[in-house]
């Protein structure tokens, strides 16, 4: 068996620099064994090889070997369920210690936990770090202790409490890493993934988009948005250097990211989210659930040029401009009267940045049953967003370019889809009080 080591886990934090667990394993006084583990309870559940998301990270992981070597250390990945792992390494290795960065997701807080009750059988620490946020579970909370479930007054908690050393860059020495032959990470081919059109760059806020963040977010043909978001999933940039960014350029941006930190504490407080509606008398809608109307949506063939044109680029390119995802998901939920879980799995399926509380949370507030979510009487009419956000129609010509020939009706009319809704959502509500 090996030297005593401590080791640190990648997760959803794949970078060396500005990383608090990373920093505090470095810190311990034993060399740091740095592994990763494609979990195979979340890579089966992926039934597309062409995943470009799972290419992503096998890039960044190829960019932290890269960094590693330099050093005379090498990225240990392994492939399987990360408790049968740990199984492995102990007998490797006489480990003192596991430090990762804490998760908020059910599943992952699931799994964290069985991890931590086997390495503790075995007289081993497992320590976890705040790294992915500015604020942890319940340090933006109300007088009375309870979580936030509206966005305004948590922001401006947010705002109150948000100190420099929030946002403070977390330096790291990466010489007290375990030495060792540098060696290559296996092949994506080796976890039955295929190679994409993806090629991952080391992410940086963009001065000159975020300036002008404010006047040009809802231009979907401008494409003036930070494009972090798969960045910020995986952690391949710090929230504390994009914090940092946006106090300095960008106050609509850090709203942006709050709305982030409020999300996910509202999964972690509130974990019936992933299944349920927040709010409970929303289960009572009466959804259409049409799966042929469904299927026409998710390719793009609804008649609507603006909603067409977000689907196409999404199935296409793994991203859909943030205005059209509102336009998309009304739509969806409206419109068609579909469950919004649907959509959500839809988009969790096919999203780039698909982050479960940012997903959950956005998807439950265009279908009007979320903990701040619009209200159900609210319904974005395509044609209206068009004129307002795409005038010239240079979005819909982008990736639906043969709008004007298409034979496609109308998959549903406005006014009647609207009026149906409303009925429907009604009725819903009126039912719940019965």
């Amino acid at each position: 068996m090996e030297n005593k080591v401590v080791i640190y886990w990648f997760r959803r934090d794949l970078r060396t620099e500005d990383n608090k667990g990373l920093q505090q394993a470095l810190a311990s006084g034993l060399p740091v064994l740095p592994i990763f583990i494609f979990d195979t309870e979340i890579l089966d559940q992926l039934t597309d090889p062409y995943d470009r998301r799972v290419d992503y990270i096998h890039q960044a992981l190829i960019s932290i070997n890269e960094t590693l070597h330099k050093y005379q250390s090498t990225l240990q990945v392994y492939h399987g369920k990360p408790s049968e792992v740990f199984k492995k390494i102990i007998t490797q290795y006489q480990v003192q210690a596991v430090y990762c960065n804490r998760d908020y997701e059910p599943q992952s807080i699931k799994r964290d936990q069985i991890v931590q009750t086997f390495l503790e059988e075995h007289a081993i620490y497992f320590y976890d770090f705040k790294d992915q946020v500015i604020f942890d579970q319940n340090e933006i909370v109300k007088a009375d202790g309870l979580p936030y479930t509206v966005y305004t007054p948590y922001a401006k908690k947010w705002r109150t409490e948000l100190q420099p050393e929030h946002y403070t860059t977390a330096k790291t020495d990466l010489n007290n890493l375990y030495k060792a032959i540098p060696q290559e990470i296996p092949a994506l081919s080796d976890f039955g993934f295929k190679k994409t059109d993806l090629v991952f760059q080391k992410p940086e806020p963009d001065l000159e988009i975020i300036k002008d963040y404010a006047l040009y977010r809802d231009f979907p043909a401008l494409d003036r948005t930070s494009h972090l978001g798969i960045a910020l999933r995986f952690g391949t940039i710090s929230i504390r250097e994009c914090v940092s960014f946006a106090i300095k350029h960008n106050d609509t941006w850090l709203s942006e990211l709050i709305w982030r930190e409020f999300f996910m504490q509202i999964l972690y407080h509130f974990p019936k989210v992933v299944h349920h509606s927040f709010k409970v008398q929303y289960d009572y809608i009466q959804w259409r659930n049409n799966e042929e109307e469904f299927q026409l949506w998710c390719k793009g063939e609804t008649g609507y040029p603006i909603v067409d044109a977000g689907m196409r680029q999404l199935n296409s390119t793994g991203f859909m401009h943030n205005r059209v995802r509102m336009i998309v998901a009304s739509f969806l939920c409206k419109h068609l009267l579909i469950d919004w879980r649907w959509g959500e799995a839809y988009f969790a399926e096919k999203l780039l940045d698909y982050d479960l509380s940012a997903n959950n949370g956005n998807w439950q507030w265009a279908a009007g049953c979320g903990c701040d979510a619009a209200p159900y009487f609210r319904i974005f009419n395509p044609t209206a967003q068009t004129q307002k956000f795409d005038k010239n129609l240079q979005y819909i010509k982008k990736w639906n370019p043969d709008f004007q020939q298409s034979l496609l009706p109308p998959i549903v009319q406005h006014e009647t889809a609207r009026k149906r809704a409303l009925q429907v959502y009604k009725k819903a509500l009126d039912d719940f009080n019965k």
